[in-house]
């Protein structure tokens, strides 16, 4: 991405953090490292992805860099500022302009193999955590994963659903050259 993106993608992001901060929960979109972060378990045989909040395309654009297609990338996103910046960014990819949290009653059109959320779950309710999480897991293979950020000091997803779930977490990592710096949790089905 060039200088001239860039700037317009903080531009953008800025904008609407200030109208919604907890919409969006960060003054700048996500950095490479994140994003490197984020992806580093998904390749093209994943099958296909969902990603939700995607807002400029951070991790839209990490996650083909690491070989998924595309037109294989479903793309969830609120914003109608960031919606229409997506579609003409990644026009092959497959885009909803609705709530993560309506993520089970969308026709995504097949199991996928993971779910990137760039979402700012501590800024949301448990009950839409909750219908985020079981929206996700009803699309994802049975040995499919969730991957989510978070600026804070544990797994933004509360024990509480995990346990309801029957999830896990686990962090494998920490991106500490991203602003503000940034953990990232893998959440999958506990094994039976």
């Amino acid at each position: 991405m060039n200088s001239r993106c860039a700037t317009t993608d903080a531009f953008v992001f800025f904008r609407a953090w200030s109208r919604k901060p907890l919409r969006v929960a960060s003054i700048v979109p996500s950095g490479h490292s994140l994003g490197r972060l984020i992806t580093q378990e998904l390749d093209g045989t994943c099958g296909p992805v969902i990603e939700l909040g995607p807002g400029t395309g951070a991790f839209t654009r990490a996650i083909i860099a690491r070989g998924v297609a595309e037109q294989n990338l479903v793309l969830v996103e609120m914003g109608r500022e960031f919606a229409s910046m997506l579609s003409r960014r990644f026009p092959r990819a497959t885009l909803f302009e609705r709530d993560a949290a309506e993520l089970g009653s969308l026709g995504i059109g097949g199991p996928v193999g993971a779910v990137v959320s760039g979402l700012p779950l501590l800024s949301m309710s448990t009950n839409q955590v909750e219908a985020i999480m079981s929206g996700a897991f009803k699309h994802l293979v049975s040995d499919g994963s969730f991957y989510q950020f978070t600026y804070g000091p544990l797994c933004p997803v509360p024990q509480k659903i995990l346990r309801l779930l029957g999830l896990e977490s686990k962090l494998i990592g920490r991106a500490l050259l991203n602003f503000p710096p940034a953990s990232v949790y893998r959440i999958s089905r506990k094994p039976l």
